[in-house]
């Protein structure tokens, strides 16, 4: 039917369809065509093959006329028929929409009909969920969920409130404990900065020798320094360099001195250009020196000398942190006990405009010693003050108050006493608009800027203004501030002032000229002083140590720290055999005691095989629980240390350099120390002895064998202990006498009476009982007395307990050798009193439970505890390498210092 839609109706073939088949719209133009006009008459049709021609079309009709009516009808129609072809897709992809849906719902329909029915299982289910399910509604659920959620908002804002409010409160009743969190805040703080310094020097070592390496084909890019970089790190290697030999003190530097709150600091920022130093109102902040390197650079930025961190200082942040590290190096640098400390601590600060020289900051000078300071405290300030003023060299920058009086003043008497002829001293006059406020007589100020009212002498007089006394100014500002109040000021107009005399940046400036002057006039000879000094320690180092390399402390320690640890990872190394067979050995020796005194033998006096066996647990379940796992982890323990010692003792014999003697003692007994086995080993350990000596059942003949050879030995030691000690109490006999001229003493010869008496009673009464009776004690030493020998009953009873013992390991020993060919009885559970073999039973067990206490525990060195004694080595090291007195003590002599004193010149002798 397609086809026949799709063929034209020119073609000369004719289908003969009825009309009811066609598309509605084609029975329409059906209907139309031929109620109007007759198509024309067509003979039989004709069929076309490839061969045949098509035949020609007529020509188009003219445009008028009845020709032209029949064109546009047949034009008409040709797209009447287009347009029903294209519609019936319509229906095809419709009709195919219909026949699927309905396919799917016959397939639903099955697959529903093949599920069983579930309402006959409704009675399953509680006929209160129904009713509970009908008066729920979820429209009130979904309005009270929305209620408890905002209301829990509320209620955390209301405990987030009453936090702050319980916060606020104690921190305002709490003063003195919010002080100890600070102080533990300060501690942790310092405890992570050494941390720091630790990695960031580990770090600079590290960078050191890669920069040292030398690669083919690879050039490292020199940075330049600058020439104030280059004489500050000559005096930071200086100021470290032994003291004996007085160098660090003749090259120049700016020493800034002054009296507390005098505006030391304040004046050193101005010339840095930059808040960089914490402030107290009042409190002192300056602990310890700081060498503050100033030299101009594109960037403000400043650095530790220790430090690769660079802090940009026109960040707020980074200034913050900057005034935070300093206090907190300065803490660090503090001694328990003190309050101030000689060490140095080193600055950089580079920016542009800003003058090079080296000024060290140091603490003001006190007159009272306040509560919370050391007592030497003052002492302590001027021995740091007069240490860094006595340099012949040294710029001494006397800081004055200019808004107190004169007379109040304590450091101009101490630089007077330093530098008498003011050759090398600038006094500055600092705060001087509060000088010019508060003083009545201007002229007080003109006196002491051109040196008549002080009694010291100066190369240069300043006046200068730091600041209105607020923390939160800038520099800036405070510079507006001294310049505004120069040009307004009364002083400086009158003449009593002169313009280079005023304003931090003409102190910069002349400061900076005095230094560079000094240095030019003292650096070549201070060099020629410290190249002689070098020779003398690298001869001194050639004719003492000619084939040793020198090494410095540091790198001695690190030596020893890699030593050690090679000591300690060998304790891996020790074989599992030789591990079982000394703790099995230390274990029994330990232990056999208790076992032959507190268990076998108590219980071996019963003639009955069930209380021995009573007796035995009873004794082995209270030994488990309270004494024997406790054993185990000490000899564990003492193997360890033995163990230990034994490396390290090994590597000392193998020409080890005694030099690190004291060092390795040291941290072995440190680590000792703070080793401590694993808790949770002594319970799993309990568990496993209980265990094992619960077992009775000797399973091989093997093992009855070694039971009795552990048996055999054990009773044959104490056998001979025993012998030995009734020798001792009886002396010697006839044949050692004679051989070696020995003689008994008296009280041996009562002893040995004693001890005659006693066997022959023994001899008697073979089955005795382990104690003598009081008749018996009574007939033994009546007839001592019918000899002629006065005893003791002490003595006869102690006679008595050795004499006895003797007796009852030896029948022991013969009840031993009959159990040889016990085992086939033990296994068979035959009744035989010769060959009731308890006691082999019972030795068999201990042995057991020796071996597999031993394994466990070894199990647990190898695996556990060798490894944490290992970490616990490797913190005592780490703890070591931060601690420079430690290490100054540990490791001494003339050997160390003389290399240091080389390591800091810079120099390697050869060997």
């Amino acid at each position: 039917m397609a086809c026949r839609n799709l063929v034209s109706p020119n073609m000369g073939v004719r289908f003969r369809m009825p009309l009811q088949k066609l598309h509605p719209l084609s029975r329409a133009i059906h209907h139309r065509y031929n109620a109007s006009v007759t198509p024309p008459q067509r003979s039989a049709a004709r069929h076309f093959t490839s061969m045949s021609r098509l035949p020609m079309q007529p020509p188009k009709p003219p445009p008028g006329g009845h020709g032209g009516w029949r064109y546009q009808q047949h034009r008409n129609f040709w797209m009447l028929r287009l347009a029903s072809r294209l519609l019936k897709l319509r229906y095809i992809v419709l009709g195919s929409a219909v026949g699927g849906g309905y396919t799917a719902k016959k397939t639903y329909e099955e697959w529903k009909d093949m599920l069983p029915d579930m309402d006959e299982y409704n009675w399953v289910i509680p006929d209160f969920f129904w009713e509970m399910s009908k008066q729920i509604d979820l429209g009130e659920i979904c309005f009270w969920i929305k209620w408890v959620l905002g209301g829990s908002r509320c209620v955390v804002r209301l405990e987030h409130l009453v936090a702050l409010l319980s916060t606020n409160l104690s921190m305002s009743s709490d003063k003195e404990k919010v002080d100890q969190l600070q102080e533990e805040l300060l501690r942790t703080q310092v405890k992570y900065q050494r941390m720091l310094e630790r990695l960031e020097r580990e770090n600079k070592d590290l960078r050191k020798v890669v920069l040292q390496k030398d690669e083919k084909g690879i050039h490292q890019r020199k940075v330049k320094k600058s020439l104030i970089d280059m004489y500050s790190e000559v005096l930071d290697i200086l100021s470290d360099f032994d003291s004996n030999y007085n160098t660090q003190d003749h090259l120049p530097r700016v020493v800034v001195v002054g009296d507390q709150s005098a505006g030391k600091t304040s004046v050193l920022e101005m010339i840095a250009q930059a808040r960089i130093f914490p402030r107290g109102s009042g409190e002192m902040m300056t602990r310890s020196p700081v060498k503050v390197t100033l030299s101009e650079g594109p960037h403000h930025v400043a650095m530790f000398k220790d430090s690769s961190r660079e802090f940009d200082l026109g960040k707020e942040e980074d200034l913050a942190a900057l005034r935070h590290e300093i206090e907190l190096r300065m803490r660090k640098s503090v001694k328990e006990g003190q309050t101030v400390s000689p060490e140095t601590i080193s600055l950089s600060v580079k920016g542009p405009g800003i003058q090079r020289m080296v000024l060290v900051d140091l603490p003001g000078v006190i007159s009272t010693v306040t509560a919370g300071m050391a007592a030497d405290t003052k002492e302590t300030i001027f021995s740091i003050s007069k240490n860094y003023m006595q340099n012949p060299n040294a710029i001494i920058l006397c800081i004055q108050d200019g808004s107190v009086d004169a007379e109040r003043s304590i450091v101009t008497d101490l630089v007077s006493q330093m530098d008498p002829q003011g050759k090398r001293t600038i006094f500055v006059l600092t705060k001087v608009d509060l000088a010019e406020k508060n003083l009545a007589s201007p002229n007080r100020i003109q006196q002491i800027v051109e040196g008549k009212l002080f009694p010291m002498k100066a190369l240069g007089y300043f006046a200068v203004v730091t600041g209105k006394g607020s923390a939160g100014e800038s520099i800036d500002s405070i510079k507006d501030y001294e310049e505004d109040f120069f040009q307004n000021s009364r002083l400086l107009r009158d003449g009593m002032l002169k313009a280079h005399q005023v304003t931090t940046k003409n102190l910069s400036l002349a400061v900076s000229d005095c230094f560079w002057k000094m240095v030019r006039e003292s650096v070549e000879q201070q060099a020629d002083a410290f190249k002689a000094s070098r020779f003398n320690l690298e001869t001194e180092w050639k004719n003492n140590y000619p084939r040793l390399r020198e090494l410095d402390r540091n790198e001695l320690f690190e030596k020893a720290k890699n030593e050690i640890l090679d000591e300690v990872i060998s304790l891996s190394q020790v074989t599992p055999k030789h591990w079982l067979a000394i703790l099995e050995k230390k274990l029994w020796e330990r232990v056999s005691i208790h076992v032959i005194e507190n268990i076998y033998l108590p219980a071996a006096q019963t003639m009955n095989s069930g209380t021995f066996n009573t007796t035995v647990d009873i004794k082995l379940k209270q030994w488990t629980d309270k004494q024997l796992p406790h054993k185990a982890l000490e000899v564990a323990w003492e193997t360890l240390q033995e163990e230990f010692a034994r490396f390290m003792a090994e590597y000392k014999g193998k020409d080890q350099d005694d030099i690190f003697d004291k060092l390795k003692e040291a941290v072995k007994d440190e680590s000792i120390k703070r080793h401590k086995w694993n808790e949770t080993a002594m319970d799993s350990l309990r568990v496993i002895q209980h265990n094992t000596l619960e077992d009775r059942s000797i399973t091989d003949k093997p093992q009855w064998d070694a039971a009795i050879q552990f048996m055999e030995e054990t009773l044959q030691a104490r056998l001979k202990d025993t012998d030995s000690v009734i020798n001792d109490m009886a002396g010697p006999y006839w044949k050692q006498r004679w051989m070696s001229w020995t003689s008994r003493s008296p009280e041996q010869h009562i002893c040995n009476e004693t001890k005659k008496e006693l066997e022959r009673l023994l001899k008697l009464h073979e089955d005795h009982t382990a104690y003598l009776a009081n008749d018996e004690v009574t007939t033994v030493r009546k007839n001592l007395e019918g000899r002629g020998v006065e005893v003791d009953p002490v003595l006869i009873k102690d006679t008595w307990h050795q004499l006895y013992r003797r007796h009852f390991l030896q029948k022991a020993l013969h009840h031993c050798n009959l159990c040889r060919r016990g085992f086939y009885y033990y296994q068979r559970q035959f009744v035989d009193s010769e060959l009731e073999c308890n006691d082999v039973v019972l030795f068999w067990r201990i042995q057991r439970m020796l071996l597999i206490t031993a394994n466990t525990l070894r199990q647990q060195l190898i695996n556990t505890e060798v490894r944490r004694l290992e970490k616990n080595v490797k913190e005592v090291l780490e703890d070591f390498g931060e601690d420079n007195e430690r290490k100054v003590h540990l490791i001494t002599g003339r050997r160390v210092q003389l290399a240091e004193d080389l390591s800091d010149c810079g120099t390697s002798p050869k060997p």
